[in-house]
């Protein structure tokens, strides 16, 4: 059953959450000013992916120019739900904040559709982060040599290759549902509690394949433990110059990237939400954030509040039918 708000409700209820926020500003303005004490910036997956390497690198830099430390906690569980909650019902003062991505905000709405909590309504956007390809990594034992290969393969012996993820509804997990959909072939999932546990798997052969952001795999790729095959961003990555994109390898339009921004819970006063983007934006220009992005291919972004809010609905809209079609579920 679906409960859906008449256009009277739906603006009484609007109007509600302006005035909560024109009322919370004042009070910001009149007390002292943010941040009078640490903050922290909650990961909802366990160290050693992505999210992790752009959460940090942006936590340090924050942490000089705001003159309190920005620290980074992990809180892996449920495919990001355990600290998606746990930020939804945080104090609105700027001292608790989320790294939200693809999955915590575009997919589980639709493969979670009983979350205890609405992401579009108890979480106020602050600005885009950054962008992280994906790469399609297999292991050396498996027998593809190309992306070509690969998906010939696949389809030739389907359900004999594994592929591992950190988690349900985390972006390997997606991006590999949506290759398996485009391309037409099936590889049994495997997730995982964390980029950790699958990188130690997928090392070792326990599992072949893996659609990763660059940062956590590039140094395997690098040492030979891993091959790259393609990447799913829309042009060649620079620290990959000749592993094609999965668009110019005969699936025209696909592409699929990482993505992470930073988000408040709702009832954050728009005045501190304003400062923690104008901090991040800076933080995202500064040499050891831009020097640590370019290792990665990583794209920095800053934009504003409402420009996030944008792109969120946007993704959101593209994974809704995503979803339905590759029926993707928190097994």
């Amino acid at each position: 059953m679906t409960i859906t708000h008449s256009p009277s409700r739906r603006d009484a209820l609007a109007a509600l959450a302006a005035f909560g926020a024109s009322a919370a500003a004042p009070a910001f303005a009149q007390g002292a000013p943010w941040p009078q004490k640490a903050v922290r910036l909650v990961v909802p997956f366990a160290p050693g992916g992505s999210s992790e390497v752009v959460a940090r690198a942006v936590a340090a830099e924050l942490s000089k120019q705001l003159g309190q430390s920005v620290f980074v906690e992990n809180k892996p569980g449920g495919a990001g739900t355990v600290a998606m909650q746990e930020v939804a019902r945080s104090p609105g003062d700027g001292y608790n904040l989320i790294l939200g991505h693809v999955g915590t905000l575009a997919v589980n709405p639709y493969m979670l559709p009983n979350q205890p909590y609405d992401v579009n309504r108890d979480f106020a956007p602050v600005t885009l982060l950054a962008k992280v390809p994906n790469v399609l990594v297999v292991h050396p034992d498996v027998p593809a040599k190309t992306f070509k290969e690969f998906i010939a393969y696949a389809k030739a012996n389907p359900g004999k290759l594994n592929y591992s993820s950190a988690g349900n509804g985390s972006a390997g997990h997606l991006s590999m549902e949506y290759l398996k959909l485009t391309a037409g072939f099936f590889m049994t999932h495997i997730p995982y509690r964390g980029s950790g546990p699958q990188m130690t798997d997928l090392l070792a052969g326990r599992v072949q394949v893996a659609m990763n952001g660059l940062p956590s795999v590039s140094s395997f790729i690098k040492a030979g433990k891993l091959r790259a095959l393609a990447v799913g961003s829309a042009q060649r990555v620079p620290v990959l110059p000749d592993v094609p994109t999965i668009a110019e390898s005969g699936y025209r339009g696909f592409e699929t990237s990482q993505w992470y921004g930073l988000l408040a819970p709702s009832t954050t006063p728009s005045a501190i939400v304003k400062r923690i983007q104008e901090e991040s934006a800076k933080a995202l220009k500064t040499s050891a954030v831009t020097e640590r992005f370019a290792h990665d291919s990583a794209l920095g972004v800053g934009d504003t509040p409402e420009q996030f809010a944008a792109f969120i609905a946007a993704q959101q809209k593209i994974w809704k039918e995503i979803v339905a079609k590759a029926g993707i579920k928190a097994d």
